[in-house]
């Protein structure tokens, strides 16, 4: 099972103009601007954060079972990016305000998170307290668990980073970490002082960029949480023959044209032989239903329009069965409302064998979620 979370809110803090408050703009960015002589190193980080309530009762109900968390941030055409390079994300470690200022905003905006000010000019509160990682910059988290890295090689793309270790501290009963949202950055340390590193350096490594919350395409960023769900009772169900698996359809039972955005769906998925056996029975046999191949049958979700894979075949979207056939359970509350979704399907027999075939359906399987 795949669920996405969408920010609660996110800004870019700059470095180069220390006050500035860039709480509404469409874009993150993590820059890194050098002069031509490299005397002056400007950098940029975005913090982000999350509502984690709905997840953290689903963790402790047992609803999701030792689950996975990924940050995903959306590609909005970097600059002059270099190759084989890295961005960590950490635990931001007080609360900061998102501020509604922009960065081309003139005079500037100055209330709301800045490079210098969690909250805003106002508050006179610079970042940084007790034993964090602190000062201008913003202030965060570091040490073993408190990190999530992510790669890039040649050029920029869509970032998918695994922050399993700082989510499970936030929602830690015996030792919470309270929850203020990630860091986004380069390497680098208190106020971008260090040269030896990427921030501080004066290598110029080019800048990234990301669709914000408020961005008006359907890239917002998202938390993904990532668990398997998959159940297996067949009842009196009968299996497909490897015969059958060989040549078989796909259909859907009650695909309905659309669904609320907050609904928890149950998708009926049925395979059967494509030319069916003549019998004498009172059922027809193309009605009769069979169940398919355990732990080898996947669903994959994709946006219609864009052709953009939302869940990709895995063992966290394998299809499971019961005493009326197979299926598989979707909550709808983070997907893009007023969007059409295709389903797909992979199904996988044989595997390991000489026999083993990988069949992949596209049948046009499509829903549309609504307000």
């Amino acid at each position: 099972m795949h669920f996405f979370t969408f920010a609660d809110k996110d800004s870019t803090l700059y470095q180069a103009s220390g006050s500035l408050n860039a709480g509404l703009d469409e874009i993150l960015e993590i820059r890194k601007d050098v002069s031509d002589t490299g005397a002056v190193v400007n950098s940029s980080r975005i913090v982000i954060q999350f509502d984690l309530t709905e997840i953290s009762k689903s963790v402790s109900n047992g609803v999701i079972s030792t689950p996975k968390y990924f940050l995903n941030l959306y590609d909005a055409k970097p600059t002059s990016l270099a190759t084989s390079q890295s961005l960590y994300a950490y635990p931001v470690s007080q609360s900061w305000t998102m501020g509604d200022g922009r960065s081309y905003d003139n005079p500037i905006t100055e209330e709301g998170c800045s490079w210098f000010y969690p909250q805003g000019l106002t508050s006179g509160t610079l970042w940084g307290h007790d034993t964090m990682v602190s000062s201008s910059g913003g202030s965060w988290v570091s040490g073993s668990g408190y990190e999530g890295e992510l790669s890039f090689n040649h050029k920029s793309s869509d970032f998918r980073m695994d922050v399993t270790d700082i989510v499970n501290k936030w929602l830690d009963s015996s030792d919470p970490l309270v929850n203020h949202g990630f860091m986004v950055k380069r390497s680098g340390s208190v106020g971008n002082l260090d040269t030896s590193v990427d921030e501080g350096s004066t290598d110029s490594l080019g800048s990234f960029s990301f669709f914000s919350s408020d961005t008006h395409t359907k890239y917002p960023p998202t938390l993904e949480t990532v668990w398997y769900d998959s159940k297996w009772s067949t009842g009196s169900l009968s299996p497909l023959s490897s015969t059958n698996l060989e040549d078989m359809v796909i259909y859907m039972k009650g695909l309905r044209p659309e669904y609320q955005e907050n609904a928890k769906v149950k998708f009926r998925v049925v395979g059967r032989e494509r030319f069916p056996e003549k019998s004498y029975s009172t059922t027809p046999s193309n009605l009769s239903v069979k169940y398919l191949p355990s732990g080898s049958s996947f669903y994959s979700i994709r946006d219609a329009e864009t052709n953009d894979v939302i869940v990709g075949f895995s063992t966290s979207s394998l299809i499971s069965c019961d005493s009326s056939g197979n299926y598989f359970n979707l909550d709808l509350n983070g997907y893009q409302p007023e969007r059409y979704y295709t389903l797909e399907y992979r199904i996988q027999s044989g595997s390991g064998t000489v026999d083993e075939t990988d069949q992949y359906f596209d049948e046009g399987f499509t829903f549309k979620v609504k307000i």
